[in-house]
């Protein structure tokens, strides 16, 4: 088993990904390493991400920086879990520049209504910490996740009716 991702880890496998990769990319996180970088979790246990476009090399890079830096990496988003919410590229926030990747973090927004649509306890406590940094308003969760309700067909795991219903409880919690 590796050992839990801190900080500097995390910005050391971001400052090797853009040193091994080629081309301009993109390179979205989500989940713990935003709150890594937030600095409201201590540690991760893997690095989740999406990127979008993929530089070259990006899945060979992967595959050696998992092993050569010990860290567990998932290619995963909130758009795998619930639909991708309209405009997710434009609110998603710039953090910094490697080689020829810029690095973000995925739409403080998607990231919180695909938490609500899991329900864990600690990602309740994340979308608590985004709203006391700013990142989201409570009172836009509900607009946003009725522009994907419509799409809620295509995720027959998810009850559309339950969903709602967690988003309300949490906005008025």
């Amino acid at each position: 088993m590796r050992p839990p991702i801190q900080i500097d880890r995390l910005r050391e496998f971001m400052a090797a990904l853009g040193r091994e990769t080629s081309g301009n990319g993109r390179i979205y996180f989500t989940g713990g390493a935003t709150a890594l970088l937030y600095g409201w979790r201590p540690m991760t246990v893997d690095i989740d991400l999406k990127a979008d476009p993929e530089p070259a090399r990006f899945f060979e890079s992967i595959a050696h920086l998992k092993d050569s830096l010990q860290v567990n990496i998932e290619l995963a988003s909130p758009g795998d879990f619930i639909p991708e919410l309209p405009d997710w590229r434009s609110r998603s926030i710039f953090i910094e520049r490697h080689g020829q990747l810029d690095f973000y973090h995925l739409d403080p927004y998607s990231q919180a209504l695909s938490k609500i649509s899991r329900g864990h306890p600690r990602d309740l406590t994340d979308i608590n910490a985004m709203v006391s940094a700013g990142l989201i308003a409570k009172d836009r969760l509900p607009v946003h996740f009725a522009s994907i309700e419509p799409l809620l067909i295509r995720y027959p795991a998810i009850d559309p009716a339950s969903f709602s219903r967690a988003v309300e409880s949490f906005v008025n919690s």
